[in-house]
């Protein structure tokens, strides 16, 4: 078991200093000595867990949706809310998110991966969308497959913006924003009044993010499961 636990974090430290790499350079210009020195960790352990820069471009991908956790949520407009200000709260402090980012932008990396780097967020979207229509939280005739589409690419386009203009400094303040504009166009009123959109929310799912995925460790090794709250 200690062996195992050790093996963990060695990869977890290779996965963030290649996702710290690969968002200061990008995935062409990195390299593997760079990511090797940044990690501290031998050449033998890089190439046991990542055979290849192109498999340390897919840890870290993978990787994302293992730091973007939150527990399900009644409703899922809120859920849909609070994942999309937690990811721009941790595209600003965490590698491995500002990284698949930056990676699934690449066009070489396109090249390599193929669209479902974009296609996996626009899934997500969509199926809370259609669990939020089945409960009964959207307007008549919302298409969610389009809708979903709609989100993502507005979601992506406010990211690219904000990095451009200010390194990002705004960005949970600028997706707020967004969710205020759009989902007017999906919600029901009595839902829409419900649904809490901010910054300050933002952080709050950071914190929360943090305790969550703390918790989860914790009954993955085995010891007593704290009581969601």
């Amino acid at each position: 078991m200690a062996q195992q636990e050790r093996a963990i974090r060695t990869r977890r430290v290779i996965v963030e200093a290649a996702a710290s790499v690969f968002d200061e350079r990008g995935y062409e210009a990195a390299t593997i000595g760079e990511i090797l020195a940044r990690s501290g960790v031998t050449k033998g352990a890089l190439y046991f867990h990542f055979p290849s820069k192109q498999a340390l471009a897919e840890g870290v991908l993978n990787e994302q949706l293992a730091v973007l956790l939150l527990p399900s949520r009644v409703c899922k407009l809120q859920e849909l809310v609070d994942l999309g200000l937690l990811t721009a709260y941790r595209m600003r402090r965490h590698p491995v998110v500002s990284a698949a980012a930056k990676l699934s932008l690449e066009h070489g990396m396109r090249a390599q991966f193929g669209t479902h780097l974009v296609t996996a967020w626009i899934d997500t979207t969509e199926k809370l969308l259609r669990e939020a229509q089945e409960q009964g939280e959207l307007l008549p005739g919302v298409d969610c497959a389009e809708s979903a589409w709609l989100f993502s690419g507005a979601w992506t386009g406010v990211q690219i913006y904000s990095h451009i203009l200010v390194e990002r400094r705004d960005l949970e303040e600028r997706i707020a924003a967004l969710f205020r504009h759009l989902l007017p166009a999906v919600a029901v009123p009595a839902v829409l009044g419900r649904l809490v959109i901010s910054a300050e929310r933002a952080a709050e799912l950071g914190e929360e993010n943090e305790e969550y995925a703390a918790r989860l460790t914790r009954e993955g090794a085995g010891e007593e499961p704290v009581a969601a709250g």
